[in-house]
C-alpha cells in the first residue's frame, strides 16, 4: 500500500514539537508506532464506558518514556468513539483533594479543557451546552410545552446526584441568556458549569442558586458532567489527569494521604460498578505509584486494589489490572520510530529522504555508544536529537550525516532522584510532556 504525503502543516508541527521534546498535537499518526497491546486494553476501556460502565488506569513510566504521549493516543482515539474528553495536569495549584482552592483549580482546568470530535483542542463546553438547549428547544415545539420545563424533565435523572438539583437551574438559566440574548447570563453560566464561582453569594446572585463547584464536591461534578454528557448524546465522559507526581512531591503526609483518599474513593466507584459512562487515565511515574513512604503504595488500601499480578514476570504480561507500565521500545521499534521522522521531513516522499537507510542504523549504534540502553527507555531524547541531525542536513545541503554523528554529543535529560539530593544528568522542565510513539 503507498503512503500518503504529509502536508506541511502537519510537517511543521510534527517536526517543532519533537526540537522541543513535546508531543505533536496534530500529525501524531505519522510517528505511530509500538504499543499496540497496551492501546488494545484502552481500547477495551473505551468500549465498556461507551457500554455505561466505568474504567481506571494507570499509566506508569520513566520521565520521557511516553506517558503523555500515551495519554495524548487515548484521547484521540476516545474522541474518535465520540466519547467526550476533559484533560490537564496536576501542579501546585491543582489536586485531586484540597481546602485551598486547589481541587476546584483542577475541575476548572479540566472543563477549560474539554474536548469533542468536532473541538478537540477543548473549549467544548459550550458547544455542548447548546447542543442540548437547542434540541430541548426543538422537542418543546413540538410538543408545545415550556422550553424549561423539558430542561427540568431531561435532566431529572440528576436530582439523585451530588449538586444535580442546581445544574439544571443553570442549564435553564442559560436557555433564558440563549433565549434573551442576554450573554452575561450564558456567560454566567458558563462560569459556574466551569467552577470559577468562588462564592456562593456571587452565583447565587446571578444564577438563583445556592451551590458551587468547590474542593468537596470536584469528585462529584465529574459524575455530573459524565451523566449530563450521556444526556446530551454523547457515548461518554473520559477524565485524563497526567503529572500525578505532583501528589508524591507534597511535603505534607496529611495532604497526600487526602488525595490518596480521594483516589481510593474513585477506584472503589470504579472497581465496585457505582459509576458509570465515565472513565479515568491517570499519568505517573514508578516514585508516584510504588514509593512506600510518598507514593501510592504508602496508602495500604490503594496498594491493595493496585498491586500488580505476581504472576506477570519474566516477560510475562497482564493487562487487566489497573495499571499499565509502559515498557522500553525494542530496537526494531525504535528503527520504524526513526524512519517515521525521515518520512516527516520528507513530506512522505521517499525519494527525498535527506539521509539512507544504513545512517538510521548508524544513528542507534551511536545513541547506544553514548548514552547506552537509556535511549530505547527515553525515546522523547532520541527522537529530539534525530530530529536536530535531520534539521542541520536539510539547512546545510552537502553536509555529510557521517561527520555530524562522529562529532556529535548526545545529552540525555535524567530527572533528579527524589529520594537523594545528589543530581544525575540535567533535570528537564518538561516533564508534563513526554514522547515516545505507538502504533494506531
Amino acid at each position: 500500500m503507498t503512503k500518503s504525503r504529509i502536508k506541511p502543516r502537519e510537517r511543521d508541527a510534527v517536526i517543532q514539537a519533537l526540537n522541543a521534546g513535546v508531543v505533536p498535537r496534530i500529525g501524531i499518526q505519522h510517528i505511530a508506532v509500538g504499543r499496540s497491546k497496551e492501546t488494545d486494553a484502552l481500547l477495551t476501556d473505551i468500549e465498556k464506558i461507551a457500554d455505561d460502565g466505568s474504567a481506571i488506569r494507570f499509566i506508569i513510566g520513566e520521565y520521557g518514556a511516553g506517558k503523555t504521549f500515551f495519554l495524548n493516543l487515548i484521547k484521540q482515539i476516545s474522541l474518535e468513539k465520540k466519547l467526550v474528553v476533559v484533560s490537564a495536569d496536576l501542579a501546585p495549584d491543582r489536586r485531586l483533594h484540597a481546602t485551598g482552592g486547589q481541587a476546584r483549580n483542577l475541575y476548572s482546568e479540566l472543563m477549560r479543557n474539554l474536548s469533542t470530535r468536532t473541538k478537540p483542542d477543548g473549549g467544548a463546553l459550550q458547544s455542548i451546552v447548546e447542543r442540548f438547549i437547542s434540541d430541548v428547544a426543538r422537542k418543546a415545539r413540538a410538543e408545545n410545552i415550556a422550553v424549561e420545563e423539558l430542561i427540568s424533565r431531561e435532566l431529572s435523572a440528576l436530582e439523585d446526584l451530588v449538586g444535580g438539583f442546581d445544574f439544571a437551574i443553570v442549564l435553564s438559566a442559560y436557555w433564558r441568556g440563549f433565549d434573551d440574548g442576554d450573554d452575561n447570563l450564558k456567560a454566567a453560566a458558563l462560569r459556574w458549569l466551569r467552577g470559577e464561582y468562588s462564592t456562593k453569594t456571587e452565583a447565587r446572585k446571578n444564577l438563583g442558586v445556592r451551590t458551587i463547584i468547590d474542593d468537596a464536591s470536584f469528585y462529584d461534578h465529574l459524575k455530573l458532567m459524565a451523566k449530563f454528557v450521556e444526556i446530551a448524546g454523547y457515548a461518554g465522559f473520559m477524565v485524563s489527569i497526567d503529572e500525578m507526581v505532583n501528589l508524591y512531591k507534597l511535603n505534607s503526609a496529611q495532604a497526600r494521604n487526602a488525595n490518596y483518599e480521594q483516589l481510593l474513593r474513585i477506584i472503589n466507584d470504579v472497581l465496585q460498578g457505582t459509576s458509570s459512562g465515565i472513565g479515568f487515565v491517570f499519568g505517573g511515574t514508578p516514585d508516584f505509584l510504588m514509593d512506600t513512604r510518598r507514593g501510592v503504595y504508602s496508602y495500604e488500601a490503594l496498594q491493595s486494589r493496585l498491586a500488580e499480578n505476581q504472576f506477570a514476570r519474566n516477560g510475562l504480561i497482564d493487562l487487566t489490572g489497573p495499571v499499565i507500565r509502559l515498557q522500553s521500545l525494542t530496537p526494531e521499534e525504535l528503527y520504524v520510530l526513526l524512519n517515521n521522522i525521515r518520512r516527516v521531513f520528507a513530506l512522505g516522499d521517499d525519494d527525498k529522504h535527506l539521509i539512507p537507510d544504513r545512517a538510521l542504523n548508524a544513528f542507534m549504534a551511536h545513541c547506544n555508544d553514548k548514552i547506552g540502553e537509556a535511549y530505547f527507555r527515553t525515546p522523547r531524547n532520541t527522537a529530539k536529537a534525530f530530529v536536530n541531525l535531520l534539521s542541520v542536513l536539510e539547512q546545510n545541503p552537502g553536509t555529510a550525516w557521517t561527520d555530524l554523528l562522529s562529532n556529535a554529543e548526545i545529552e540525555i535529560d535524567i530527572p533528579l532522584d527524589d529520594k537523594s539530593d545528589e543530581l544525575h544528568g540535567t533535570i528537564s522542565a518538561e516533564g508534563d510532556d513526554e514522547l515516545t510513539s505507538f502504533r494506531l
